[in-house]
């Protein structure tokens, strides 16, 4: 049998984008040339990925976020269906439910070649978020992406999801268990580590010795920032002697810098960076309810960060309330605070959170899922065959 064929279709091909891209890239990585050959179709991204082509698309802007664009590949469709046609795939990937997405299983579809996807981004939650101004329009809206969202992945063949939860919520939002399966995310563990614990890199950012609650995660408005705002405005109310630090950029960074002027702003970090400033902080505090997994909460327990997070959304799934962290209700402002003030106040309490945090992020291993994953590409070619 020779190498099976896959093209793999993604707006955004940029490896430290974001966690949907880092996901992807962790697959991409670990690709067997000698089993497989890969076409990649993007909107954004390299000429070539990991030596395998790539076909750039043109991109649209999105409304109200200047750093994210989609692909629009109607212009260049009759391309695409020679070079769709040229490669003969077994198998196509897509990562989202775009226009390129559905491009994408309209052609699977009219090639007869099996799907798969990955449920990277829990869209029906950011409906709050970007119809906020028009209120009355948010039940009309979400109830118009159900329907996509159902529409598309009951067409797929096998959907890749992150977490129990959101395997729920996608179940009650109609879409079929059978097309679901289980997948969820690793850690490299050599590298988010207790180990790279360094108090001095903290008193350095921050300028003192104060306990510092850091927050990581893009700066958009869907992460809740909001919370994490009003949060920090208690604790100065408080006068809690306690640094927020704030690692990550986004369209909402300048407004949630005028808003917590006594918070810490790291910007864009590094992962070499990051690992150090997870491990020698207090407290990871992370109130966002828009995640289908959470990487940033898995690799702050892989550093023995003790968690205090929101109860919603995929991460939910990696604590266990009193034994390994603390979760709160997603807008419970004094909740999340009074929390966080226990696990600084309580050290003993703070390294159980830590060691418990670290034992659950163990099983969590990128080699088992990938080699998954690649296994899934064969069975799904080789049954087309059979078929």
């Amino acid at each position: 049998m020779g190498k099976v064929r896959v093209v793999f279709f993604a707006d955004i091909l940029i490896s430290d984008f974001d966690g949907a891209s880092r996901t992807m890239f962790q697959l991409i990585g670990r690709i067997p040339a000698d089993q497989f050959d890969f076409l990649f179709i993007c909107g954004l991204g390299p000429e070539h990925v990991k030596g395998f082509k790539c076909i750039h698309i043109n991109t649209l802007g999105v409304p109200g976020n200047k750093n994210y664009r989609f692909a629009a590949p109607l212009l260049q469709k009759a391309e695409l269906d020679r070079e769709l046609q040229s490669f003969s795939p077994d198998v196509i990937h897509i990562s989202t439910p775009s226009l390129l997405g559905n491009y994408a299983l309209k052609a699977a579809r009219r090639l007869g070649v099996p799907v798969i996807s990955i449920y990277h981004t829990h869209f029906i939650s950011y409906v709050d978020y970007y119809v906020k101004n028009f209120p009355f329009l948010i039940d009309f809206a979400k109830q118009q992406v159900r329907e996509l969202l159902k529409s598309f992945y009951n067409q797929c063949d096998t959907v890749y999801v992150p977490s129990n939860s959101i395997m729920r919520e996608l179940t009650a939002e109609g879409v079929r268990p059978d097309v679901m399966k289980l997948w969820e995310r690793g850690i490299d563990r050599t590298f988010f580590s207790p180990a790279k614990r360094n108090p001095e890199l903290m008193k350095s950012l921050a300028g003192n010795d104060n306990p510092c609650i850091l927050f990581a995660s893009r700066l958009v408005w869907e992460k809740n920032l909001q919370t994490l705002i009003r949060v920090y405005d208690l604790a100065v109310q408080w006068r809690l002697k306690y640094n927020f630090v704030i690692a990550g950029e986004g369209v909402a960074r300048e407004a949630i810098e005028k808003q917590m002027p006594g918070a810490v702003f790291l910007g864009h970090v590094g992962h070499e960076r990051l690992a150090e400033i997870y491990a020698s902080s207090n407290v990871f505090f992370f109130p966002s309810i828009t995640e289908t997994f959470g990487n940033v909460v898995l690799e702050a327990m892989a550093s023995g960060l003790p968690c205090v997070i929101a109860d919603s959304g995929g991460s939910r799934d990696f604590i266990e309330d009193g034994v390994n962290g603390f979760k709160c209700s997603p807008y419970d402002v004094s909740g999340f605070l009074n929390r966080i003030v226990e696990i600084i106040e309580h050290p003993e309490q703070a390294g159980q959170f830590a060691e418990k945090g670290l034992e659950s992020s163990k099983k969590y291993i990128w080699e088992h899922l990938a080699s998954e994953y690649f296994e899934d590409l064969k069975s799904l070619s080789y049954n087309l065959l059979v078929v």
